[in-house]
């Protein structure tokens, strides 16, 4: 099995993430278990250079990204640096945030979270900027920053309500409420519960069934699905139209076609 940590100059460039390529998929993990992989600036500094190496990365099909440890996914931002922030630091580390998700949500590759804790504030928010998040029972939800006196700042307040709704968003945020992996699933916030121990495992399942599909469809497809909520029907229509014809200009989809209809024959045999 190709498994292999990045070059030393690579694992040397992140103090608090630990990056890894495993048969062309990327896995990104938050490596500071000591404070249940909170986000402090730095951290959120790294997540940001590294998504665009592992983007740039022509190995790399798929990023998973995982916290370090059974507990924590990413339990938050760090409050003891948000603590003695003035309200211009404020906005600048909320910025940081905003921009270092939009990197995972716009990256041209399928970004998948592998939810093995808490996961709460920046770790909800976070979780909700990937593709897809599949999590452990043991995964807890929650935008918990009212009780802190502050709102969401990593665009809490902006794709919650997308994904599960504006009602059970503005529940959620209002009251701070803490849900489990089950509730988050059945609120559309998470895709799939696996056992703690299959997380990974199933990750790297999905990734691979992905990675082995064809790439440009795929992110013109992303593309096309993150638009969608930002234009109206026909246009979003047209963007799809526009994006479907221009497949048909590779060779990627001339091989794949002509390889089904190949089967196709030799199946009917």
């Amino acid at each position: 099995m190709d498994k292999r940590v990045y070059g030393l100059a690579m694992t040397k460039k992140f103090k608090n993430l630990l990056i890894e390529k495993e048969n062309g998929i990327g896995i990104l993990t938050i490596n500071r278990p000591h404070v249940l992989n909170a986000l402090n600036s730095q951290t959120v500094l790294e997540i940001g250079q590294a998504m665009t190496d592992l983007e740039e990365d022509e190995e790399v099909k798929v990023i998973i990204i995982t916290g370090n440890g059974e507990k924590a996914f990413i339990a938050g931002g760090d409050i003891s640096e948000m603590s003695v922030m003035d309200s211009m630091e404020g906005r600048k580390y909320g910025q940081l945030g905003q921009e270092t998700l939009f990197k995972i949500e716009n990256c041209g590759k399928p970004v998948i979270a592998a939810v093995n804790g808490y996961a709460l504030g920046g770790g909800t928010e976070l979780a909700m900027a990937c593709d897809i998040r599949i999590t452990a029972p043991n995964a807890k939800f929650g935008q918990p920053e009212v009780g802190l006196g502050i709102t969401p700042g990593f665009a809490g307040t902006q794709r919650l309500p997308r994904i599960v709704g504006r009602g059970k968003g503005k529940e959620l945020i209002f009251s701070g409420e803490m849900i489990d992996s089950d509730q988050a699933e059945k609120i559309g916030l998470v895709n799939k519960v696996v056992p703690l121990k299959e997380l990974m495992e199933e990750a790297k399942k999905l990734a691979k069934k992905i990675a082995d599909k064809n790439q440009n469809a795929i992110k013109k497809a992303k593309e096309l699905i993150n638009h969608a909520l930002d234009v109206d029907l026909v246009s979003g229509c047209t963007l799809e139209s526009n994006a479907f014809g221009l497949c048909f200009s590779t060779m990627e989809q001339k091989d794949a076609m002509k390889a089904f209809l190949k089967k196709g024959k030799k199946e009917k045999r």
